[in-house]
């Protein structure tokens, strides 16, 4: 064979294929380019999923002649002063976009340059380009996209339905709006009415966020997640933490930016689950949006075409960081539900057509509310074998147990235990209902983890130490954390070349498998440059004691049982989910119950 040189149109062609895989990658890298040319205002129209036509307007800096000739040439950029790959500040780096998409479809652009009189037209068509002519158009740039793919039709096989593809640009364009609320975003689809995320410069830049969140998030979000907020070092976490109990299929709705890019990494998603690893459902992912912002030599972005990965120089302090910080959101917020659960309920308490009688086995009042309030009777009423608003003695004893005095906190005074399982409690605007076993159970597992962390954990001295063979490059990155190892109880040394000697292991493990659990280590270390291997296994012993250890359903509680309990989730962190991620409680307003009766 004969080694050639590639045409300039196959490379460009090539190159189309890593970086415009897509409509939206497509769309993503041009609203880009607008915001990195200063645009205040950007206009996104897309027909028939981006296939037929992609219209990117906007008001940034503009291009001159010349520059436009330039702009679509390969590796042409004016977003790399100095040639320092470390030193990115902006969304595009490489010069690759622009050609790319003229290599494969129709591109117009069209740009007046701030201060200029007159504006300028270019064209590629299949990599062939039509030499600049006048145009006219205000300050700024338009960027029209037709038939793309058209050079390459097998790209086309590839693509998904018209919807898929408009959700997806959709999704590409709101991740670059949350990231810029002080920038003026219109989204339109074929002929259907715009969708406007109109920029608020009058607020100040944490409302004008938390506004612009609202507008793509909608409000069950912005009601069920706490902002969070965290410097260390030179670097900064900003955003929302979604309560445990607003959880997903996907990780789909995780918003994860760093210096503004919307990125898809690894370790940030590892954080992430690592965060919220033990007040979740198996399965289940959180919502989250977070803005993390590191010097820029502390990130390399030339990793991915699409830009879409990156890497740190020290992947433990960043997860670090991120752990922590919604570790410490949660904790702050970790005894609330989310308000979602609160009409779930209702749905299911309304029953189309004739209301069932009301059950009455296994139903039990208590005086606790009496007894808290300080009422002369603190005995247990007995159970009810007959319907209980059949008695007129109840009747009168629930009226006397309304008012909820402030100090009794926000989960209110237990007034009734049903099936042995749950705790109602009745607050100054409404009514609670407890799982007694899963609240209790979060109580004991935070204070086990509270325990853990405060002491040193205790070590089991194995009477033949384990030799665990793994790779010579694993052993040495296990060695080098023997020391935070040791603290958790885990004693290692060198045994030779590839080899671990394992002395003592936490007690807590029990008959563990050392080998097993060496070798996950090694992986996660390998993989993410740290290790929370052990720390989680520690805790999911941890949590298995505690459902042991807890109070178990089906056991009757007295009124002032039920009381402590209520009392000790309002101090305990995360009391809002059990250790499995189930929501503990679930409140009713007022204003809900009255909607259940037709009240309003």
């Amino acid at each position: 064979m004969t080694i050639r040189r590639l045409s300039p149109t196959l490379i460009n062609r090539i190159a189309a294929g890593e970086v415009i895989e897509r409509p939206a990658a497509a769309v993503k890298e041009l609203v880009e380019n607008a915001l990195d040319a200063g645009a205040t205002r950007i206009a996104v129209h897309l027909r028939e999923g981006g296939q037929a036509l992609i219209s990117i307007a906007d008001n940034g800096c503009g291009m001159t002649r010349e520059e436009l000739t330039l702009a679509i040439e390969r590796h042409a950029t004016s977003k790399l002063p100095g040639d320092d790959l470390w030193n990115i500040h902006s969304f595009g780096f490489r010069g690759e976009a622009l050609p790319s998409i003229g290599a494969v479809a129709r591109l117009a652009i069209t740009s007046r340059a701030r201060g200029k009189d007159e504006a300028w037209t270019i064209r590629v068509e299949g990599g062939e380009i039509i030499a600049p002519h006048p145009a006219s158009l205000a300050e700024g740039a338009l960027v029209e996209v037709r038939d793309l793919f058209f050079a390459t039709p097998a790209r086309l096989k590839f693509l998904k339905t018209q919807r898929t593809e408009i959700d997806l640009a959709r999704e590409a364009v709101e991740r670059l709006a949350m990231a810029h609320p002080e920038v003026d975003f219109t989204w339109q689809e074929d002929n259907k009415r715009p969708v406007r995320f109109a920029s608020r410069m009058q607020l100040s830049p944490d409302e004008a966020l938390r506004q612009r969140l609202g507008d793509i998030l909608g409000a069950d979000f912005m009601n069920n997640s706490f902002a969070l907020t965290a410097e260390r070092e030179g670097m900064s976490l900003t955003g929302y933490a979604g309560l445990p109990t607003l959880h997903r299929m996907t990780t789909r709705e995780q918003y994860l930016f760093v210096n503004g890019r919307p990125v898809r990494d690894k370790i940030l998603y590892s954080a992430v689950r690592g965060a919220y690893g033990d007040v979740l459902p198996p399965g289940r992912h959180p919502v989250v949006v977070l803005f993390l912002t590191v010097p820029a030599r502390e990130v390399d972005v030339n990793v991915h075409p699409a830009k879409a990965e990156v890497r740190f120089r020290d992947n433990a302090f960043v997860r670090g960081l991120i752990v922590a910080s919604i570790r410490e959101a949660l904790r702050q917020g970790g005894q609330f539900t989310t308000s979602t659960l609160a009409p779930q309920a209702l749905q299911m308490l309304q029953v189309e057509g004739v209301r069932s009688p009301i059950p009455h086995h296994g139903f039990s009042l208590t005086q606790g509310g009496q007894a808290a309030f300080g009422i002369a009777s603190a005995t247990t009423l007995p159970s009810f074998s007959s319907n209980p608003l059949a008695s007129d003695a109840l009747a009168a004893r629930v009226a006397e147990a309304v008012e909820v005095p402030e100090q009794m906190g926000r989960l209110g005074a237990a007034v009734a235990q049903l099936h042995g399982t749950f705790i109602i409690a009745q607050t100054a605007d409404g009514v609670i209902i407890v799982d007694q076993h899963a609240a209790h159970e979060r109580i004991v597992y935070e204070k086990m983890k509270q325990a853990l962390a405060e002491s040193s954990v205790k070590r089991q001295i194995l009477l033949i130490p384990d030799v665990v063979e793994i790779d010579a490059p694993s052993a040495a990155r296990l060695l080098a954390r023997a020391e935070q190892f040791a603290e958790l109880g885990l004693v290692i040394e060198s045994f030779g070349d590839g080899a671990i000697l394992v002395r003592e292991i936490p007690a807590i493990l029990g008959q563990a498998d050392v080998k097993s659990l060496v070798r996950d280590l090694a992986e996660e270390s390998a993989e993410f440059g740290t290790s929370a291997t052990l720390r989680d296994r520690l805790e999911e012993i941890c949590a298995t004691l505690a459902c042991h250890g807890s109070v178990r359903a089906g056991r009757a509680l007295n009124a002032a049982e039920m009381n402590a309990l209520l009392r000790q989730m309002e101090q305990s962190p995360n009391s809002g989910q059990c250790n499995h991620g189930r929501p503990t409680y679930v409140e009713l307003k007022k204003t809900d119950l009255e909607k259940l009766f037709d009240r309003r």
